[in-house]
């Protein structure tokens, strides 16, 4: 416990000691931000405890600042990431590269395909589970269809990441992999943990 107090408390500095600073990435003075963080924290069921969600949300939102702007949407959208991922046993760091890939963080996309929503599930999938009123531009409906589907592909795949990607994005039979590359990309450049 000692540990941890010692851990969280140069976060907790920080968060308390930048009212006159500017930083480079993002405002931690703003007391609405605080305020976000404090419920998010205290609202993600999905982790092993409040250490691991305050270090996690902390990080995801600072690297997730440059593609989603609202602070309290962008937690939301974070702890339901994890949540849902957590469920079917996926890093949520690669749902949230696939997310960034598939619609870069637009609830309202929809593709050429017709594919919808964070993930770009496709709306056969609602008729398929008898639930064709969902609706797949509601984000914890797309997180839960997106992960339950990816997941499935990467048992499928026997844990192949570029091959469960592949059939994610129906590109599977790509040789040049183009869609797993663009995703493995992203995962490796802003959201993997280091």
């Amino acid at each position: 416990m000692f540990l941890r107090f010692l851990i969280i408390l140069p976060l907790l500095t920080l968060l308390a000691n930048t009212a006159g600073a500017k930083p480079a990435v993002q405002d931690t003075s703003d007391p609405e931000l605080r305020r976000l963080l404090a419920d998010a924290i205290e609202s993600s069921d999905s982790f092993n405890d409040r250490f691991d969600a305050e270090v996690w949300l902390f990080d995801m939102s600072g690297r997730m600042q440059g593609f989603v702007s609202d602070q309290a949407f962008r937690l939301d959208l974070l702890r339901s990431i994890h949540r849902e991922a957590t469920r079917v046993e996926l890093p949520p760091e690669l749902v949230i590269a696939v997310i960034e890939i598939e619609s870069r963080f637009d609830t309202f996309a929809i593709s050429r395909s017709g594919a919808q929503g964070l993930m770009q599930v496709m709306p056969f999938w609602l008729d398929e589970i008898g639930h064709p009123e969902d609706n797949l531009v509601e984000m914890n409906t797309n997180l839960r269809m997106g992960c339950t589907i990816l997941k499935y592909y990467m048992d499928m795949e026997k844990n192949n990441l570029r091959g469960a990607l592949a059939r994610y994005n129906g590109s599977y039979g790509d040789i040049k992999h183009t869609y797993s590359n663009k995703v493995l990309d992203a995962l490796r450049i802003r959201w993997r943990q280091k």
